[in-house]
């Protein structure tokens, strides 16, 4: 949270608050209108901002306004955190409380933008104040209003923290915000997220030095968001950290962001081979099923009587099916330990059923090559798996 600290204000800032107040008024004045019952929940709220406006701009003013006037800081959760207890984190309790930290602020605005039709995301980093860095990380927000992208910042939007206490006071400074100047207190984990062309290395960010380096190679972030929004989950974690180690881990709070997203591959990883096994034993267990099936219709000496393309699909279905199971568990890489018995279980017995496919398909071949009086001397009795 944004603590209180006096500094004199730029000219072009005070100008940028004017403009942004007189520009927005009416916007401001029908939002803060929302019916107490329409305040309780993101669904509300988004049905409330669509029927009174129109344009994207009015839209995500009216959402930001609305979180950043009625939701205070939440100073005791805040300290909760900071001793790792874990707190209900929902659209209800935040709304319903009127308090959060920054997580609940951007989570409401992730919800309610995304809901009345912008292009919303929650970004992840830290921040700088009056030339000193936060120990504490960073939640805020990106939309993209118009094909651009803007930052917002609806937790330093709503006040500041002093001496203890959330203080509300609407800061303007921190809507609709140009990422190249944002950038100079708002430094996300992952240097996508920037939306610079030329980004910013975290040393750089530490020395004060945001301006653009054009000797830098170019960076295409718009390419990589759409390439990143077209990715499963587990591929978007492997290019977030690998961008998060590539831009330096300057201070614990980004390697503390590296060990969870790396540790969330390794969840994904071990998920993905587990439904990767699982769909081994599946195919295994179908081919051997169809396997059964073949050698109980074989003892019946093929009656009732199928045509020749049917008999050698009933022998063709586990065949191939077992060839594929193999060829998967050879493809299978690493074996966790708690897969490893049974996984050497079923090459095994791949082994034995594969061959018993080869001496029921040759027997096909032969048999589909005679007579039907030859036919009926071939049969003799096989027992199951």
């Amino acid at each position: 949270m944004k603590n209180i600290y006096i500094a004199l204000s730029l000219l072009f800032s005070i100008l940028s608050f004017a403009q942004k107040q007189t520009q927005y008024t009416l916007v401001d004045q029908k939002i803060s209108q929302i019916p107490v019952r329409s305040t309780y929940s993101t669904d509300a709220i988004a049905d409330y901002i669509n029927a009174h406006f129109q344009t994207d701009d009015e839209k995500i003013r009216a959402v930001f306004y609305w979180i950043a006037s009625n939701i205070g800081y939440d100073v005791a959760k805040m300290v909760a955190l900071n001793n790792k207890e874990v707190l209900e984190n929902n659209s209800t309790r935040i709304l319903k409380s009127k308090k959060g930290v920054c997580s609940d602020y951007t989570k409401i605005f992730k919800e309610i933008a995304n809901k009345v039709g912008i292009e919303t995301n929650t970004i992840s980093g830290y921040t700088k104040q009056n030339g000193k860095v936060d120990t504490m990380s960073h939640a805020w927000c990106a939309s993209k209003i118009d094909n651009q992208w803007y930052v917002f910042d609806p937790t330093w939007g709503s006040g500041y923290v002093n001496n203890g206490r959330f203080v509300a006071a609407f800061d303007n400074q921190y809507f609709k915000a140009n990422p190249s100047e944002i950038i100079a207190s708002h430094m996300p984990y992952d240097y996508m997220w920037q939306f610079l062309n030329y980004p910013i290395s975290n040393q750089e960010f530490y020395n004060g030095g945001t301006g653009v380096d054009k000797l830098k190679k170019r960076f295409d972030f718009e390419a990589e968001i759409s390439k990143y929004y077209k990715s499963s989950e587990m591929e978007q974690l492997i290019g977030s950290s690998a961008r998060i180690k590539k831009n330096g881990v300057v201070n614990m709070m980004i390697l503390n962001q590296l060990t969870y997203e790396k540790s969330k591959i390794e969840y994904y990883k071990q998920v993905k081979t587990s439904i990767y096994f699982n769909t081994v034993v599946s195919l295994y267990n179908e081919g051997v099923n169809d396997l059964n099936k073949f050698i109980k219709y074989r003892n019946k000496q093929f009656k009732p009587v199928a045509s020749d393309k049917e008999l050698r699909a009933m022998i063709d279905g586990p065949r191939n099916k077992l060839l594929r199971c193999q060829e998967m568990l050879a493809n299978f890489g690493f074996i966790e330990e708690r897969h490893a018995s049974s996984v050497n279980s079923i090459k095994q017995s791949l082994i034995e059923s594969i061959g018993q496919t080869e001496e029921h398909a040759a027997f096909v071949n032969a048999y589909l090559r005679r007579s039907e009086v030859v036919r009926e001397t071939m049969f003799y009795k096989t027992n199951s798996l």
